[in-house]
């Protein structure tokens, strides 16, 4: 925690009374999820949990992160362009994972097809923590990136304003002032304003395509709002809806219930859980169509766990990005150590590295959504289970990052006001658009900054585990 809170953090009345401030304030700006016992409605809401103060985050590696983000935007979208290099990458990966391997088949089956889209829509998440190692000297690494529903644009840009107020409640009138103006549901917006724009139809609306159960709706409306008010309407379908009122006309246009649909912003679709059949099918026409979806198949591939470690290998992307040496070096200073669990000589003696010495790595599916990661005992629990089975090559190893913690109050409904020792994690949503070969925007869109307790290593804000607050630079 900076030095400017550690008056504050053990002042028992101070915090008593900027906690309410604190609470009023994130009601009254909109910093709001539903209800655990009715996600569907939103007669009766409560804040989204949030940090009591802003957290203390190095102002160079902040920046360092928001000048990365440009770069990914570009590697994302040339790894979704290169159907050779992803056939490689998942090879072993849909051997042993359904998921992955259901995507592809849709995937490979468009491309057979022949690609109807001609505009492109990217937004992402990279995500980073600040690591001390061993020297104590903070490093920005990544801990993944987010190439599908990517949350907490909207009701991030929300918070800031809330911690203004307790900085100034708390007599941080100077602090307060130094936080930085934050609004990544309008760059998102811009996104996907521009892929409508030059989808070319102005009777054609953005469908979110949303989940069953909606706790999280809040944090799409400001995205959703920022459309309507640029007069773009927006429609919310599930998949089963695209299921039953679907349909294409010859030159592969998408309708819904007679609306033709321009851009496809998936809020849902990442986890295996929600794909029944049906829902599979629904995937696939979305995918055979001409809309704009935000991401499509081939980039939501793009952000797999395997598809990460094999962008860490020396070499790869010199491939990918041919003529960008300052964009390789500035991506490349942020990866932390990854590494394959393939069959042969080197996933052999990295599955055995880490059964010998667990606490140094983290294990990751391929999975999205928070909270499926290993740590520790269970990490070398499920190594030795998999270590001699073709399931290991499903996961990757990652080094565990080991940042720093500081004093915080997490706020929650329903729970004690209590101090906690924290970590946190930032954000940087990018947005890209492309049409053709042409990459007509690419931006970093803003920041999301996640805290939570230490003695939870996995997890974020949608998994109950993370909650939401403001860098304040040091």
């Amino acid at each position: 925690m900076a030095a400017a809170w550690q008056d504050v953090v053990r002042d028992a009345a101070a915090v008593r009374e900027a906690a309410a401030v604190a609470v009023d304030a994130a009601l009254l700006a909109g910093v709001l999820m539903r209800t655990g016992e009715q996600p569907n409605a939103s007669d009766v809401v409560n804040y989204a949990p949030f940090t009591l103060l802003p957290s203390a985050v190095p102002r160079a590696l902040f920046e360092q992160a928001y000048a990365v983000q440009q770069d990914f935007n570009l590697l994302v979208d040339a790894v979704s362009q290169n159907r050779e290099f992803l056939e490689q990458t998942l090879a072993s990966t849909i051997k042993v994972d359904d998921f992955t391997a259901r995507l592809f088949r849709i995937y490979k089956q468009v491309l057979e097809e022949g690609l109807a889209q001609t505009v492109f829509l990217g937004i992402n998440r990279s995500d980073y923590m600040f690591d001390c190692g061993l020297e104590g000297t903070a490093a920005l690494r990544q801990i993944e990136i987010n190439t599908i529903a990517a949350s907490f644009g909207g009701l991030t840009s929300r918070t800031a304003d809330v911690h203004r107020l307790v900085l100034n409640v708390l007599g941080k009138s100077e602090e307060a002032s130094q936080l930085l103006p934050n609004n990544p549901a309008k760059g998102l917006a811009l996104g996907i304003a521009k892929a409508w724009e030059l989808y070319g139809s102005q009777r054609a609306v953005v469908m979110f395509l949303v989940e069953d159960v909606q706790r999280n709706i809040f944090d799409q409306r400001c995205i959703e709002n920022e459309l309507w008010n640029r007069r773009i309407r927006v429609v919310r379908k599930r998949f089963r809806d695209v299921f039953e009122q679907g349909s294409l006309d010859a030159s592969r246009r998408l309708y819904m219930d007679g609306q033709e649909v321009a851009v496809v912003y998936y809020r849902e679709g990442y986890v295996p859980q929600v794909y029944d059949e049906q829902n599979w099918e629904a995937r696939l026409l979305l995918e055979r169509s001409r809309a704009v979806k935000c991401p499509d198949i081939a980039t939501q591939l793009a952000g797999t766990k395997k598809v990460q470690q094999e962008l860490s290998r020396q070499g790869t992307l010199e491939k990918l990005l041919p003529g960008h040496p300052e964009a390789i070096a500035r991506i490349r200073a942020t990866f932390a150590g990854l590494y394959s669990l393939d069959e042969g000589e080197e996933g052999d003696r990295m599955a055995a590295t880490a059964i010998a010495d667990p606490d140094r790595f983290v294990l990751k599916p391929q999975r999205e959504g928070g909270g499926n990661n290993l740590y520790g005992e269970e990490l070398r629990e499920v190594l030795e289970k998999i270590k001699d089975s073709p399931e290991r090559t499903s996961y990757i190893l990652m080094d565990k990052i080991r940042p720093q913690p500081a004093l915080n109050y997490l706020l929650r409904a329903h729970s004690p006001l209590q101090v906690s020792e924290c970590i946190s994690e930032l954000g940087i949503f990018g947005v890209y658009v492309r049409q053709g070969r042409e990459l007509v925007l690419n931006r970093a869109a803003g920041h999301l900054l996640r805290t939570k307790a230490i003695e939870h290593a996995d997890g974020g804000v949608a998994a109950g585990v993370a909650v939401l607050d403001t860098p304040f630079l040091v």
